[in-house]
């Protein structure tokens, strides 16, 4: 296989072909004049400006470089921002931006604010607490004394795995809670009968409950950001605790169900197991561990108390950052622990729906598209159906971040249909994809936790693609009733 370079990053021939495809594209949809997109009747004046054309543009080389994987996630959000500044916004390149019919500029800070969003902010706070807790080992002090309870019946110990990576993961990444269970469980699992199903149902209880779990609170995964920082841009607040109240038993619920559907396919033959759960030595003082113990517990209590408190939950998520650079306990060496690529990530969505929004390109699609006499409950589940559909090949965190920004327009649009509104109207729409992102679970490529699973070597891709198209659909339909009958 021949090598090539682009931008530092080896790229194989399958990859160079991809990137000069999205390019023909992206520039085709650049360069054309704005007449071929069509004539407003009205006016007599081409439907989109300028700097709409290019919003489009820079929107399909976007979803096209993520869904074919040409250079990593993270990196396509960051050039996606700085060709909407040079392009689009009132500080970009001269020659572009004085043009006749260049239309409505985005402000070129409002660009820039989307890597600093108060939304990434939460979730910047959500990465520092899991970071800190791992430092001082209270996420294996929790791990040994939630499982406890269950005792050592294959069938309890089971639903205890599932209920504690859930809680896990509506707090820390999925992926890093999956990672530190394999290593408490892959000596459990080389024990258990090789003729059994019982390694086959631990090995996919991981995945399954990492993905599901991160449901539950608005920093337990990227989609939730990204379906969050729309509503708020939107006008809709939602709070941590408004969250939780509602995503909390959701999640439950699907774990609880997860449980019986992998002892049904694949029943335990061991007749006891025995978890031994040992960390890593902590290297940090009491003075430390007392410090991420009270700062993790006092977090947690203000972002459910948020409504009680009156802090805004983004704000909340400094705090620990402070505390603990404060302390000591986290220093600027430590700063590469944070998941940095997942934040820019979500910062291109986000960027993306401002260009969308400043250039007038959403109000002219919603003008031009009569979105609101489509059918409110096929918008809604297309919606979510093709971000499912997208998860499961690409990031969840990309396709939310495709799929959000339309849904927000095209609900804007319906706002005023009685029918949407009864269905639980843009919320409803919006927490949908997310849902479905979390859901995406069928294959090992599908999320990190599914990817860690496979490795172990303890389960085949058609026993994960039969558990998670049986988790996915029961979860889309309890997740679209949930949104409609209980609301947001």
């Amino acid at each position: 296989m021949s090598y090539f370079s682009f931008l530092g990053h080896p790229m194989n021939l399958r990859r160079c072909l991809s990137f000069l495809i999205v390019c023909v594209f992206t520039f085709f949809l650049a360069l054309v004049p704005t007449s071929f997109y069509g004539i407003n009747p009205e006016t007599g004046l081409p439907i989109f400006t300028l700097t709409q054309q290019r919003v489009i543009a820079i929107f399909v080389f976007t979803a096209m470089m993520w869904i074919l994987e040409v250079i990593p996630t993270w990196t396509t959000s960051v050039v996606a921002i700085v060709s909407i500044l040079l392009t689009t916004s009132n500080k970009g390149l001269g020659f572009l931006i004085a043009k006749e019919n260049v239309g409505a500029l985005t402000n070129y800070k409002d660009i820039m604010a989307a890597f600093a969003d108060p939304v990434i902010m939460l979730f910047l706070g959500g990465f520092v607490l899991a970071f800190a807790a791992t430092k001082v080992g209270l996420d294996v002090q929790l791990a040994k004394v939630m499982l406890k309870p269950f005792g050592t019946n294959p069938k309890t110990v089971l639903l205890g795995i599932l209920l504690v990576i859930g809680i896990f993961s509506m707090f820390m990444s999925n992926t890093a809670t999956a990672a530190m269970m394999l290593t408490f469980l892959t000596p459990v699992l080389a024990t258990l009968p090789k003729d059994g199903g019982g390694r086959i149902s631990l090995a996919l209880a991981i995945p399954i409950a990492a993905n599901i779990g991160g449901m539950g609170t608005p920093i337990g995964t990227p989609p939730n950001a990204i379906a969050l920082g729309a509503l708020q841009e939107a006008g809709y607040n939602i709070t941590f605790a408004g969250w939780m109240l509602r995503m909390v038993p959701y999640v439950i619920l699907m774990l609880v169900i997860a449980w019986v559907l992998l002892m049904k396919l694949y029943p335990f033959k061991a007749k006891s197991i025995e978890l031994k759960i040992e960390g890593a030595p902590v290297k940090v003082t009491p003075f430390q561990k007392y410090v991420v113990w009270v700062t993790f517990a006092l977090t947690i209590i203000l972002w459910v108390g948020e409504s009680l408190f009156k802090v805004n939950s983004n704000i909340v998520a400094m705090i620990p950052f402070a505390v603990f650079s404060a302390t000591g306990i986290m220093k600027a060496k430590h700063l590469e622990h944070i998941n940095w690529a997942v934040l820019w990530m979500v910062a291109g969505g986000f960027a993306l729906g401002t260009a969308l929004n400043q250039t007038g390109l959403a109000t002219t699609l919603i003008n031009t598209i009569p979105f609101a006499s489509w059918n409110a409950l096929v918008v809604m589940l297309v919606g979510g159906f093709i971000c499912y559909f997208l998860s499961n090949f690409i990031s969840n965190s990309a396709s939310a971040n495709l799929v959000v920004p339309i849904l927000i327009v095209v609900g804007k649009a319906m706002s005023g249909n009685p029918g949407f509104e009864a269905l639980g109207g843009v919320p409803a729409m919006i927490i949908g994809v997310a849902i479905c992102a979390s859901l995406a679970m069928c294959l090992p490529v599908s999320t990190p936790p599914n990817a860690l699973a496979h490795s172990t070597g303890m389960i085949n891709t058609k026993q994960m693609a039969t558990v998670g198209v049986v988790m996915g659909a029961i979860g889309l339909v309890l997740g679209y009733l949930m949104l409609i009958f209980i609301g947001f």
